[in-house]
């Protein structure tokens, strides 16, 4: 689905930061302002270590890993009463797996590509 330009890396920086700074206009409670903050630097995080290392097929699995989490926290931290802090989670927790799935195929191909051919 992408190509060597990393875009996907680009997009979990902008989601994961989106995601951590979106207590700042919606309304949550101390459960869902954290859980958007730790699970949304992250996603950064994994996009940014993304960029700088593009070998290290662990910081996708760790991204889609992170996706996920987001997705089920509203349940698992108890603030779906919070609507959009809810949907920020489910909405950003499904492209985040997805991103992350869909690097993994460009991933592999690259890896196999830098092995050496006998």
């Amino acid at each position: 689905m992408f190509n060597d330009s990393r875009a996907q890396d680009f997009l979990a920086v902008v989601l994961g930061a989106f995601t951590a700074l979106s207590p700042l206009w919606l309304n949550t409670n101390s459960n869902a302002r954290w859980t958007l903050i730790v699970l949304g630097v992250l996603i950064a995080a994994t996009g940014l270590v993304q960029m700088a290392r593009a070998s290290m097929a662990s910081a996708d699995y760790a991204m889609g890993l992170f996706g996920v989490l987001l997705f089920i926290s509203p349940w698992a931290m108890d603030f779906t009463a919070f609507r959009g802090a809810a949907w920020t989670a489910w909405v950003v927790g499904v492209v985040t797996a997805v991103v992350a799935v869909a690097a993994l195929p460009a991933m592999s191909q690259r890896l196999h590509n830098m092995a050496p051919h006998h």
